[in-house]
């Protein structure tokens, strides 16, 4: 455990309140959680009733709540029948609470409760899931949204989480099993599913306020589907990113990978519905409805909102440069890696031990070091994906800059912790290493990380 010095240190805000009973510490509010993971059954069609791993027995898991200050304490309790974690995406977090198994802490064994405690300094939307073999612990369900509100949220007149999906099903509705572990999934784009619902459901239908602000968080939850979203409107305010807000643009359809966010405002000025389709593949899917309440309410301005981002670029001349060529998978050109310090060839990396990726020609995993920094050091990553896939990249702990390509209305740096990072590309993520530990960066498409794409950022 850290210390109570080490933990005060992160504190920012010196009031804090309890979700159950108020409980005071140190003038601090607590907000406590209770999350136990189990096996579970859920129905996604009719009276088929599949086999997932559940918490709370909720799909998706309970939607954790707080304010920006705030310090969230979690027991969790692991009734499943093998070891986890949970880490919480995109918060920047206390290293030994950041859920990642043999690095920041020993995995969670079945029967046993751990206390996660953190503050919460940032708002925005963020998620959290299991992080111990989470290419099938997330695919059987092992998630949840983590919202985290500031002034700005009560201008609006709905918030709505919108948790996206793509599971995998057989026949009988049931998780398909016989696909775990698949070479073709794991040097391919990873595991694709069949079966895409929001908030657990197919094609939900959310009454929003007439003549109101409406937020949509939109979460990938996917193991390795990147979503392609448009609406009925004839264009999509983005008002944040990653948790971030954002200077408010406009885009016709927009993209979220593995890990990622978006936020949407919704003006319900003169509309009465609005549908929202899926459309990464050749047929849309209907995701979810909108149906604004008849009930008229005074009409709120969104210009009026201040959306305007707090944070600045971080000066470079001295930045430090970390290079890193990403290769590997199917048609890639990764012909020989390391592993432990033993060099083979690619053949015998996938055939011997299910690894298929690399970055530098080295394959990881989460003890793998990638580089040293210095607390407040700037740090360029200088990434290369140098492979025919695309890659949802995930630094754990911190934030950074990228002048995003992902984006028709948007050339502009952002403020990320997930970046989705097209083959040949190369982008730069920057970031001010101001956060102590260590800290993981790997591919969120997660049967990549399992297999290679995973190191580990020490700042000391």
């Amino acid at each position: 455990m850290i210390s109570r010095r080490q933990f005060i240190k992160y504190l920012s805000y010196s009031f804090i309140v309890t979700k159950l009973n108020p409980v005071l510490a140190d003038n601090k509010k607590i907000i406590k959680y209770n999350i136990i993971a189990k096996k579970s059954k859920f129905s996604f069609y009719k009276n088929f009733y599949a086999n997932l791993l559940l918490y709370n027995n909720l799909n998706p898991g309970p939607q954790l709540n707080a304010n920006v200050g705030d310090i969230l304490k979690i027991e969790f309790t692991n009734n499943l029948d093998e070891p986890t974690s949970i880490h919480w995406h995109g918060i920047k977090n206390i290293n030994k609470m950041d859920g990642v198994p043999y690095l920041t802490q020993d995995p969670i064994q079945p029967g046993e409760t751990f206390s996660y405690e953190f503050p919460v300094n940032h708002s925005g939307t963020y998620w959290y899931h299991a992080h111990f073999e989470s290419w099938q612990q997330v695919a059987r369900g092992l998630y949840g949204p983590l919202i985290i509100k500031d002034k700005i949220d009560d201008n609006f007149d709905d918030d709505i989480v919108i948790l996206a999906d793509d599971w995998r099903l057989n026949k009988n509705y049931q998780i398909d099993e016989k696909s775990f572990g698949s070479l073709r999934d794991w040097s391919h784009a990873g595991r694709i599913g069949n079966w895409f619902t929001i908030n657990g459901e197919k094609s939900p239908e959310y009454k929003i306020s007439k003549n109101g602000l409406t937020r949509l968080r939109f979460i990938n939850a996917s193991n390795a589907r990147v979503l392609k979203f448009r609406s009925s409107l004839n264009n999509n305010k983005i008002i944040a990113v990653d948790g971030m807000i954002v200077k408010p643009f406009r885009e016709e359809t927009f993209t979220v990978g593995p890990g990622q966010r978006i936020d949407l405002l919704v003006d319900t000025v003169d509309i009465s519905k609005v549908d929202y389709f899926e459309i990464s593949n050749k047929n849309p899917l209907k995701a979810f409805s909108l149906n604004v309440k008849k009930t008229n309410t005074k009409n709120k301005k969104s210009t009026k909102i201040n959306f305007s981002p707090n944070y600045n670029l971080p000066k470079l001349n001295k930045a430090k440069t970390i290079n890193i060529h990403m290769q590997g998978g199917a048609m890639g050109n990764l012909t020989k890696a390391k592993i432990d310090g033993v060099e083979k060839d690619f053949r015998s990396l996938a055939m011997e031990d299910k690894k298929l990726w690399a970055f530098n020609k080295e394959i990881g995993n989460y003890e793998k070091l990638l580089t040293s920094v210095k607390k407040n050091d700037v740090v360029i990553l200088n990434v290369w994906n140098d492979t025919r896939w695309p890659h949802s990249m995930h630094l754990h702990g911190h934030h950074f800059f990228v002048n995003s390509k992902e984006f028709t209305n948007y050339n502009n740096y952002l403020l990320r912790d997930t970046y989705l990072i097209q083959p040949n590309e190369k982008s730069k993520l920057i970031f001010l290493a101001d956060n102590p530990g260590k800290w993981l960066f790997h591919c969120h498409m997660l049967e990549h990380a399992a297999s290679g794409m995973v190191n580990y950022i020490k700042v000391t």
